[in-house]
């Protein structure tokens, strides 16, 4: 048989063993067998001339990057590549209980009775239920009236609520003159 044949059949040889290393565990007896094969491709290629020689060696460079490549692209699918890498999660494995959340962030607004005195957090009856909750920063005494401002997440924010009523001749304060809310700090004597 002709060198050249054996050189390419060695070539062939050393690539499909360094895609099995890839696919089947050995330690490395089958990398360090590609290898082998492939440096013996190269060695049998330069012995029948430098133009095979040249040729096998760029073959050899060129095609194990490409074969580990898209080995490895698909290593993922096959049975062990499933057992061994791991899957992305699942919606309902990284938020099992989104429905308790969904019901906290529908508390936003409410006004609720601290039952424990909050340091920050405590406990909070809103409508009915016993919800863990967290103060805004400020301490709640136990019966003081809260209400919910945010839900981050499954924690709870809340805050104090005056019990003053608001002004019905003044719905919105943010409509009114700053003048009106604050004195003028350039005014002498500021109107009475």
């Amino acid at each position: 048989m002709d060198p050249w044949v054996w050189a390419v059949v060695l070539i062939f040889l050393g690539l499909g063993l360094a895609v099995l290393e890839v696919f089947v565990p050995s330690g490395g007896i089958l990398g360090f067998l590609a290898a082998c094969s492939i440096l013996g491709a190269v060695v049998v290629a330069f012995r029948q001339g430098p133009v095979a020689g040249f040729a096998i060696l760029t073959a050899a460079i060129i095609g194990l990057p490409v074969v580990l490549v898209l080995a490895l692209k698909y290593w993922p699918e096959t049975p062990m590549g499933k057992r061994i890498m791991l899957g992305a999660p699942r919606t309902e494995d990284v938020r099992p209980d989104f429905s308790r959340e969904r019901g906290l962030a529908e508390l936003v607004g409410q006004i609720g009775q601290a039952k424990s005195k909050m340091l920050p957090s405590g406990a909070v009856l809103i409508d009915g239920r016993t919800i863990d909750a967290v103060s805004e920063g400020v301490p709640i005494e136990p019966g003081e009236r809260v209400q919910v401002i945010e839900v981050r997440g499954n924690r709870v924010v809340v805050r104090p609520v005056e019990d003053a009523a608001p002004s019905p001749t003044d719905p919105n304060p943010l409509a009114r003159p700053i003048d009106s809310i604050v004195p003028d700090p350039w005014v002498e004597d500021p109107p009475a």
